[in-house]
């Protein structure tokens, strides 16, 4: 009930369309339950009496109720489509909002395929509820009441069996229902897991192929789709008994009727125009009442996607967002990590940084090393508060990360991520999504910058070209190099660069570092020691002119300085060097 109201709250703009849709709806039904009785007239005083103006003038007259009563049906469904549509929208705009809001940690939590099901299937369970009520649960109670008051005033003595029979429906409805609720919630997680399949090997289908495991997966795939089938059909099953014992009632009670009231008209207590207008009138009640049923039954499923939505809804991002935020604070880049240690989940696994202090100036370049697994990518998520420290404290120019604005923090950095994400639309609409109204010389400057400029004019449509979904258009490196220049125009005071040059060549990372070093010396009126690099890579030749290098080892750091003095005092750094290049320590570097 507490989660109907909170979504009713997205019907209260439409209160006007909502209010609407029943109004016309009783229109509808008033005119309805006019009908019968017309039809009695026709056959007690027109045919009976042979009299042809009588069956005329009623029969133009029902005409002309049908007619106003499929003018209130037709403006009930234009209505109803209206708030629905609108509602169904809002719902799913908020869900889509409420994801956006969520912190990294929620989304590692909530997997793929269940967040697109709640916003596609279970909005669009709900929605059709919405639509349902506003037309079947206006109309099937007001007929059901309608025709049980015209019924009574047709013949009260029949109404008796009447009476009778709408215990026995009411009973089969509420046993179904009961049974129905936790089968449709079984449903949408059987969808849950197929849409996570799907997912999967959409997002992975090179990978698939080139493995040869398109067997296996169709084998997963089947597997979760025959559990789908399977606990669909059962509830569908269940459900479907509700209609033929409903049924089986309506034809008992028409059938009582029409014997006791076939006896009435042998002794002339009853006229054959009453008892037909009656049978209608019992037919339409209970034919209400198997409405009611299978919208009970719709509401059930949609009961089940409803609690879904509103568990989405509810769910707090685990960042918090700190209670004064420093308004006009203009950072110059100074990174500092103060004895930091991390766990994904804090009570469940071990920290993957443990004990981790270091300090990057404004304007240096500082880089991180390590094995795969070491806890790079991890290190540089805490520095845009992608997640939170366990303990310690990362600060941006002495403030810690935590106590800043999250849009304004971020802002002032730029991040290439290890994975080059691209999104629908053109290489320029790319490029510029973290500054969308950069001009065109700063988007080609970005580009230049990012060795992305050449290969971009080289396309038919250049600037225009349009990447194919995520990016399927474009090489590893291409889509990298875009990914940099998306980082770069933002002008960003501290530039994470998370081995977001590994499917670049060696010649043109050299040749990124240049065009870096001229395009970071300005932002706005700052100094060029007012950018900071943080540079995560696995090749050893990426590092070397690095300020500082960060050695990660199984989450600590086994050593930290410039290269030759890591060559001297850190045994893995040194091994990582000599297993890359192998000369023994001899190139460049600073320090």
């Amino acid at each position: 009930m507490q989660t109907a109201l909170k979504l009713a709250k997205y019907l209260k703009p439409y209160w006007l369309w909502a209010v609407l849709a029943p109004l016309l709806m009783l229109l509808e039904v008033c005119m309805d339950l006019m009908q019968p009785r017309l039809v009695q007239r026709i056959i007690d005083e027109g045919i009976a009496n042979l009299d042809m103006a009588i069956v005329t003038h009623t029969g133009a007259l029902m005409i002309i109720v049908a007619l106003i009563g499929a003018v209130g049906g037709v403006g009930c469904t234009i209505f109803t489509v209206i708030a629905s549509q609108h509602f169904g929208a809002d719902l799913r705009g908020d869900l889509f909002r409420k994801v956006q809001a969520l912190s990294f940690g929620n989304l590692d939590e909530l997997e793929t395929g269940q967040t697109i099901t709640r916003l596609t299937n279970d909005v669009t369970q709900v929605q059709e509820i919405v639509s349902m009520m506003l037309r079947i649960m206006v109309r099937a109670p007001l007929m059901m009441a309608g025709s049980l008051i015209m019924a009574i005033l047709t013949s009260p003595r029949l109404a008796l069996a009447f009476l009778a029979l709408i215990p026995l429906v009411a009973a089969i409805v509420y046993w179904i229902t009961r049974k129905a609720y936790p089968l449709f919630s079984e449903v949408q997680s059987r969808l849950d897991d197929l849409n996570t399949v799907m997912q999967e090997n959409l997002a992975g289908v090179r990978v698939v192929k080139a493995f040869v495991r398109a067997a296996h997966e169709i084998k997963r795939f089947g597997k979760a789709n025959n559990a789908l089938m399977e606990r669909t059909i059962y509830a569908a099953r269940t459900v479907a008994l509700s209609f033929p014992l409903m049924t089986l009632a309506v034809n008992m009670g028409v059938v009582t009727v029409i014997w006791f009231g076939g006896v009435r008209i042998t002794r002339g207590e009853m006229q054959t125009g009453e008892l037909i207008a009656f049978v209608n009138y019992l037919t339409q009640a209970l034919m209400s009442l198997m409405f009611v049923s299978m919208l009970m039954m719709r509401m059930a499923r949609a009961g089940a996607s409803a609690a879904r939505i509103d568990e989405l809804m509810i769910a707090e991002p685990q960042l918090k967002s700190p209670r004064q935020s420093h308004g006009e604070f203009t950072p110059q880049g100074r990174i500092a990590f103060e004895n930091v240690t991390f766990s994904y989940h804090a009570e469940k696994h071990d920290p993957v940084l443990k004990n981790i202090s270091f300090i990057a100036e404004p304007g240096e370049t500082v880089a991180i090393l390590g094995a795969t697994g070491s806890g790079k990518s991890s290190l540089i998520h805490l520095i845009p508060r992608f997640y939170d420290a366990t303990e310690g404290r990362v600060t941006l120019d002495g403030v810690d990360v935590r106590e800043l604005d999250e849009n304004l923090l971020r802002r002032n950095i730029g991040i290439a991520m290890q994975e080059s994400v691209l999104f629908s639309g053109t290489i320029r609409d790319n490029i510029r999504y973290g500054r969308p109204d950069a001009s065109e010389e700063e988007v080609v400057a970005a580009a230049r910058a990012a060795q992305a400029h050449e290969f971009i004019e080289g396309f038919p449509n250049g600037y225009d070209s349009v990447v194919g979904q995520r990016g399927v258009n474009l090489s590893g490196g291409q889509k990298q190099r875009i990914a940099i220049a998306r980082a770069l125009i933002t002008r960003p005071t501290v530039l994470i660069l998370d081995d977001s040059t590994s499917s670049v060549d060696v010649e043109t990372e050299s040749r990124i570092e240049e065009e870096l070093e001229n395009l970071m010396k300005a932002k706005g009126d700052q100094p060029a020691s007012h950018s900071t690099r943080i540079i995560v890579a696995q090749r050893i030749s990426t590092v070397l002119n690095a300020h500082k290098i960060i050695v990660l080892d199984n989450g600590e750091i086994a050593g930290q300085g410039a290269h030759r003095e890591l060559l001297e005092t850190c045994p893995i750094y040194r091994e990582i060097y000599q297993s890359q290049l192998g000369d023994g320590g001899t190139a460049n570097g600073k320090g």
